[in-house]
């Protein structure tokens, strides 16, 4: 396999040192990627050098993923406006083990394997490395010039760059440097922002060792309207469960813009393009069944968490979206019913009121799920209220505890897709 050719049929190449596309044709080549311990999560935005990590392991190749437990210690600028708060030891050392165990999941580490993925951590070399030292054996082999002139640093000038920050593109440098001599890794690949970071490198190999190191980066992910891709409306969408849950991170994929999917498929599903162009070509005939999106979401759900969590991604999704029966939202732990529901408004009342039954109308009414009873009535004769994914049609139905999901809730829907939990303790 042709990975750089690959690539590039993805839209995945923006920067390339000439000689890359060779040398991975040539001999098994290993390469790397580095993750910044800034979380103890990775997220979305991370999955674009986890799934480069993987195409390179797939195509035969060695992967090492470095998890910056030193250059987290001050902060990569590239892309920054302003100055990172540095974290401290424990802090980042904590991120790294989090970060550590979320890449295990992806890559293949089975030591009895040729090309057995690799993890690092660039502490591990730094850690008993003076500053003396350093400026000595590396400062020296890089230009005040050259470093001026890195996009990350010209960005910068005009509000102020410490000496910190600016010193981060020797240390990734070096990274790059050590790689090649203690572990013969040849090529560096990410983001395009970090393209004068690694190019450092690959510099400092050559000046310092008269090696050839080889790079490419990736253009920075964005969605259709310039936005950071990876951002939902609550924030970050993580890779962790306890921080986004299966259910939103397959509704975030499930909720992409035809023309972001179309780009998204591209970067990140691992079907062979002309599989992914043709079902391009069916959900442009009938974008409503939003064909592409689901196949995505499936694939990505099943990716990061499980095929367990994607039925349960699925059939949340159609408790919320479809018409579930009554045995499937029964079906959900309260755990599950609380993920799904996350957003959703809520109401209270106490279990006491529901012994002998409580009045539907003056329970939507006194809770504001409706203005008034003679609002909800209107809208229960017609057949525009669910109670639990059941329609009501009665006006004097009542509530007990037997409608009790978990012990606690009850679902309400006003119309298709407006719901209320009512919650009773």
């Amino acid at each position: 396999m042709n990975l750089i050719a690959d690539l590039r049929s993805r839209n995945l190449i923006q920067d390339i040192i000439p000689g890359t596309e060779e040398q991975l044709i040539k001999e098994i080549t290993s390469g790397y990627v580095g993750f910044d311990p800034t979380a103890d999560s990775l997220h979305v935005g991370s999955l674009l050098p986890i799934t480069l990590l993987m195409r390179l392991q797939k195509a035969g190749h060695k992967p090492y993923a470095l998890i910056g437990g030193a250059t987290g210690m001050i902060g990569d600028p590239s892309g920054k406006s302003q100055e990172r708060n540095l974290l401290d030891i424990e802090t980042i050392q904590n991120n790294c083990t989090g970060i550590r165990k979320q890449l295990e999941k992806f890559l293949d580490f089975d030591p009895a394997l040729p090309n057995a993925a690799i993890m690092v951590n660039n502490h591990d070399w730094f850690r008993e490395y003076s500053f003396l030292e350093f400026i000595r054996d590396i400062g020296k082999h890089v230009s005040i010039n050259y470093m001026l002139a890195k996009d990350s640093v010209q960005k910068r000038l005009e509000t102020g760059m410490s000496f910190t920050e600016f010193t981060y593109q020797l240390i990734q440098g070096y990274d790059f440097y050590y790689l090649y001599n203690a572990k013969d890794v040849k090529l560096q690949f990410g983001g395009a922002d970090q393209w004068g970071n690694i190019v450092t490198g690959t510099e400092l190999i050559r000046r310092k060792g008269g090696g050839d190191a080889f790079a490419f980066t990736c253009p920075l992910i964005t969605k259709s309207d310039g936005s950071k891709f990876g951002k939902s409306e609550s924030g970050n969408i993580w890779l962790d469960p306890e921080r986004t849950s299966p259910y939103q991170f397959y509704q975030f994929w499930l909720k992409l813009s035809d023309a972001d999917a179309e780009k998204m498929a591209l970067t990140f599903s691992f079907h062979p393009v002309e599989v992914i162009n043709e079902l391009i070509k069916e959900h442009q005939a009938v974008p409503h069944l939003r064909k592409l999106q689901k196949t995505l979401a499936e694939e990505m759900t099943i990716l990061v968490h499980s095929s367990d969590d994607l039925s349960f991604a699925q059939k949340a999704s159609e408790i919320l979206f479809g018409q579930a029966p009554l045995d499937t939202l029964r079906s959900l732990n309260e755990k599950q019913l609380l993920e799904v529901m996350e957003g959703v408004p809520q109401v209270s009342s106490t279990k006491d009121a529901l012994s002998e039954g409580m009045e539907l109308i003056t329970f939507l009414a006194d809770r504001g799920v409706f203005t008034s009873k003679g609002e909800a009535r209107k809208m229960i004769q017609n057949g525009g209220v669910s109670i639990n994914k059941e329609k009501i049609t009665a006006a004097d139905y009542k509530l007990t505890s037997e409608h009790l999901l978990n012990g606690h809730y009850i679902l309400i829907q006003k119309g298709k897709s407006n719901y209320t939990l009512a919650i009773f303790n």
